[in-house]
Protein backbone atom coordinates (compact mmCIF):
# COMPACT_ATOMS: atom_id res chain seq x y z
CA UNK A 1 0.00 0.00 0.00
CA UNK A 2 1.12 3.21 -0.87
CA UNK A 3 -0.55 6.21 1.52
CA UNK A 4 -3.91 6.45 3.64
CA UNK A 5 -6.99 6.00 1.30
CA UNK A 6 -8.70 9.46 1.25
CA UNK A 7 -11.74 9.60 3.18
CA UNK A 8 -14.58 10.68 1.46
CA UNK A 9 -18.16 11.60 2.66
CA UNK A 10 -20.32 8.38 2.74
CA UNK A 11 -19.59 5.62 4.92
CA UNK A 12 -18.79 3.51 1.63
CA UNK A 13 -15.82 4.89 1.22
CA UNK A 14 -14.81 4.56 4.59
CA UNK A 15 -13.63 0.35 3.17
CA UNK A 16 -13.17 1.06 0.17
CA UNK A 17 -10.07 -0.95 -1.49
CA UNK A 18 -8.16 1.18 -3.60
CA UNK A 19 -5.87 -0.11 -6.25
CA UNK A 20 -3.56 0.85 -8.99
CA UNK A 21 -4.30 1.87 -11.85
CA UNK A 22 -7.90 2.04 -11.23
CA UNK A 23 -10.75 1.00 -9.17
CA UNK A 24 -12.81 1.66 -12.40
CA UNK A 25 -10.46 -1.77 -13.57
CA UNK A 26 -11.09 -3.77 -11.10
CA UNK A 27 -12.32 -6.73 -12.88
CA UNK A 28 -9.33 -6.47 -15.28
CA UNK A 29 -7.19 -5.65 -12.62
CA UNK A 30 -8.47 -8.90 -9.78
CA UNK A 31 -7.75 -11.37 -13.32
CA UNK A 32 -4.63 -10.22 -13.90
CA UNK A 33 -3.73 -10.23 -10.49
CA UNK A 34 -5.34 -14.58 -10.02
CA UNK A 35 -2.59 -15.24 -13.59
CA UNK A 36 0.27 -13.68 -11.42
CA UNK A 37 1.01 -11.07 -14.15
CA UNK A 38 0.77 -8.15 -12.56
CA UNK A 39 2.13 -6.71 -8.94
CA UNK A 40 -0.81 -3.60 -7.34
CA UNK A 41 -0.50 -1.47 -4.66
CA UNK A 42 -3.34 -0.92 -2.55
CA UNK A 43 -4.65 0.23 0.75
CA UNK A 44 -7.40 -0.20 3.23
CA UNK A 45 -7.28 2.26 6.46
CA UNK A 46 -10.09 4.46 7.81
CA UNK A 47 -11.31 2.00 10.63
CA UNK A 48 -10.71 -1.08 12.15
CA UNK A 49 -9.91 -4.22 10.34
CA UNK A 50 -8.75 -8.23 10.77
CA UNK A 51 -6.27 -9.58 9.04
CA UNK A 52 -5.48 -13.08 9.56
CA UNK A 53 -2.82 -15.65 7.47
CA UNK A 54 -1.49 -18.98 7.74
CA UNK A 55 1.93 -18.09 7.66
CA UNK A 56 3.68 -14.89 7.20
CA UNK A 57 7.38 -15.26 6.05
CA UNK A 58 9.31 -11.76 6.36
CA UNK A 59 12.74 -10.57 6.13
CA UNK A 60 13.64 -7.17 7.27
CA UNK A 61 11.87 -7.13 10.13
CA UNK A 62 11.32 -3.94 12.33
CA UNK A 63 8.75 -2.87 15.25
CA UNK A 64 7.98 0.18 16.61
CA UNK A 65 4.83 1.96 17.99
CA UNK A 66 3.17 4.92 17.05
CA UNK A 67 -0.06 6.66 16.97
CA UNK A 68 -2.53 6.15 13.97
CA UNK A 69 -5.15 10.13 13.14
CA UNK A 70 -8.39 8.19 12.24
CA UNK A 71 -11.32 9.82 10.86
CA UNK A 72 -12.60 11.90 13.65
CA UNK A 73 -9.48 13.08 14.60
CA UNK A 74 -8.68 11.34 17.38
CA UNK A 75 -5.61 9.19 17.85
CA UNK A 76 -4.90 5.57 18.36
CA UNK A 77 -1.93 3.94 19.87
CA UNK A 78 -0.62 1.24 17.13
CA UNK A 79 2.43 -0.94 16.85
CA UNK A 80 3.90 -1.14 13.37
CA UNK A 81 4.98 -4.51 11.73
CA UNK A 82 7.09 -3.63 9.16
CA UNK A 83 8.90 -6.01 6.48
CA UNK A 84 11.04 -5.32 4.11
CA UNK A 85 9.66 -8.23 1.78
CA UNK A 86 7.22 -11.02 2.99
CA UNK A 87 5.44 -13.93 1.58
CA UNK A 88 1.91 -14.31 3.16
CA UNK A 89 -0.16 -17.95 2.70
CA UNK A 90 -3.76 -17.80 2.84
CA UNK A 91 -4.45 -13.99 3.52
CA UNK A 92 -7.62 -12.57 4.63
CA UNK A 93 -8.57 -9.12 5.31
CA UNK A 94 -12.40 -8.29 6.21
CA UNK A 95 -13.73 -5.28 7.40
CA UNK A 96 -17.52 -4.75 8.74
CA UNK A 97 -19.50 -1.44 8.34
CA UNK A 98 -22.48 -0.55 9.71
CA UNK A 99 -24.85 1.58 7.68
CA UNK A 100 -27.90 3.20 8.37
CA UNK A 101 -31.06 1.43 7.92
CA UNK A 102 -29.84 -1.20 5.50
CA UNK A 103 -27.28 -2.83 8.38
CA UNK A 104 -24.17 -4.01 8.99
CA UNK A 105 -21.47 -4.49 5.20
CA UNK A 106 -18.78 -6.83 4.83
CA UNK A 107 -15.46 -6.37 2.56
CA UNK A 108 -13.51 -9.80 2.70
CA UNK A 109 -10.36 -10.45 0.69
CA UNK A 110 -8.30 -13.01 0.30
CA UNK A 111 -5.75 -14.53 -1.57
CA UNK A 112 -2.56 -16.62 -1.71
CA UNK A 113 -4.55 -19.37 -1.08
CA UNK A 114 -4.20 -21.51 -4.30
CA UNK A 115 -0.03 -22.75 -3.67
CA UNK A 116 1.40 -19.31 -4.55
CA UNK A 117 1.69 -16.95 -1.32
CA UNK A 118 1.41 -12.82 -1.48
CA UNK A 119 4.19 -11.21 -2.27
CA UNK A 120 4.41 -7.73 -0.36
CA UNK A 121 7.28 -5.24 -0.60
CA UNK A 122 7.66 -2.54 2.11
CA UNK A 123 4.89 -3.69 3.97
CA UNK A 124 3.38 -2.31 6.65
CA UNK A 125 0.92 -3.25 9.28
CA UNK A 126 -0.67 -1.14 11.84
CA UNK A 127 -2.22 -3.37 14.91
CA UNK A 128 -3.11 -3.21 18.38
CA UNK A 129 -3.80 -6.98 18.72
CA UNK A 130 -1.65 -9.97 17.77
CA UNK A 131 -2.20 -13.47 18.15
CA UNK A 132 0.10 -16.01 16.53
CA UNK A 133 2.94 -18.36 16.99
CA UNK A 134 6.13 -16.48 16.30
CA UNK A 135 10.16 -17.66 15.51
CA UNK A 136 12.79 -14.44 14.59
CA UNK A 137 16.15 -15.06 13.67
CA UNK A 138 18.75 -13.12 15.56
CA UNK A 139 16.69 -10.78 16.83
CA UNK A 140 17.61 -6.79 18.50
CA UNK A 141 14.75 -6.16 21.43
CA UNK A 142 15.25 -2.30 22.52
CA UNK A 143 17.13 -0.99 19.68
CA UNK A 144 16.04 2.75 19.22
CA UNK A 145 13.60 2.93 16.28
CA UNK A 146 15.84 5.56 14.83
CA UNK A 147 18.53 3.62 14.79
CA UNK A 148 17.30 0.47 13.55
CA UNK A 149 19.42 -1.24 10.54
CA UNK A 150 16.27 -3.69 9.55
CA UNK A 151 13.45 -3.54 7.94
CA UNK A 152 11.97 -0.56 5.65
CA UNK A 153 12.65 2.24 8.49
CA UNK A 154 9.81 4.23 9.81
CA UNK A 155 7.15 4.91 7.60
CA UNK A 156 6.32 8.19 5.91
CA UNK A 157 3.96 10.34 8.64
CA UNK A 158 4.49 8.12 11.39
CA UNK A 159 5.29 10.14 14.39
CA UNK A 160 7.63 8.40 16.32
CA UNK A 161 10.54 9.39 18.94
CA UNK A 162 13.82 8.70 16.95
CA UNK A 163 15.21 7.04 20.69
CA UNK A 164 11.65 5.56 21.28
CA UNK A 165 11.55 1.57 21.75
CA UNK A 166 11.56 -0.36 18.74
CA UNK A 167 12.42 -4.12 18.29
CA UNK A 168 14.25 -5.58 14.71
CA UNK A 169 15.17 -9.01 13.19
CA UNK A 170 16.81 -10.45 9.95
CA UNK A 171 13.75 -12.59 9.48
CA UNK A 172 10.37 -13.51 11.18
CA UNK A 173 7.78 -16.26 10.53
CA UNK A 174 4.96 -16.04 11.81
CA UNK A 175 1.70 -18.82 11.97
CA UNK A 176 -1.95 -19.21 12.61
CA UNK A 177 -1.99 -14.96 12.38
CA UNK A 178 -5.13 -13.53 13.56
CA UNK A 179 -4.52 -9.82 14.34
CA UNK A 180 -6.90 -6.43 14.39
CA UNK A 181 -5.61 -3.56 12.34
CA UNK A 182 -6.14 0.41 11.70
CA UNK A 183 -4.33 0.11 8.62
CA UNK A 184 -2.41 -1.83 6.43
CA UNK A 185 0.18 -0.53 3.55
CA UNK A 186 2.68 -1.62 1.73
CA UNK A 187 4.89 -0.50 -1.63
CA UNK A 188 3.48 -3.31 -4.05
CA UNK A 189 1.53 -6.71 -3.61
CA UNK A 190 1.62 -9.00 -6.04
CA UNK A 191 -1.60 -11.18 -5.08
CA UNK A 192 -2.51 -14.99 -6.87
CA UNK A 193 -5.66 -16.16 -6.55
CA UNK A 194 -7.22 -12.44 -5.47
CA UNK A 195 -10.99 -12.90 -4.26
CA UNK A 196 -13.29 -9.66 -2.89
CA UNK A 197 -16.92 -9.88 -1.76
CA UNK A 198 -18.91 -7.49 -0.56
CA UNK A 199 -21.71 -9.40 1.50
CA UNK A 200 -24.88 -8.17 3.95
CA UNK A 201 -24.18 -8.84 7.62
CA UNK A 202 -21.13 -9.69 8.78
CA UNK A 203 -18.48 -11.97 7.40
CA UNK A 204 -15.52 -11.59 8.67
CA UNK A 205 -11.98 -13.68 8.66
CA UNK A 206 -12.25 -14.68 12.38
Amino acid sequence: MESNTARGGTRWKRFAVVMVPSVAATGAISIALAQGALAASFSLSGQEFKVSTDKLVGQGFLQYGTADAQHNGTQVPVAVSAFKHAQITNLCQSVVVPIPVFGDVSMKLTAGGNGTPVQAQNLYIDLDQLNADAQFNNINIGVAAGDSTNGPGIKAGDHTDPGSFAQEADSATLTDVKQTAWATSAGTFKLSGLSMKISKGRNECF
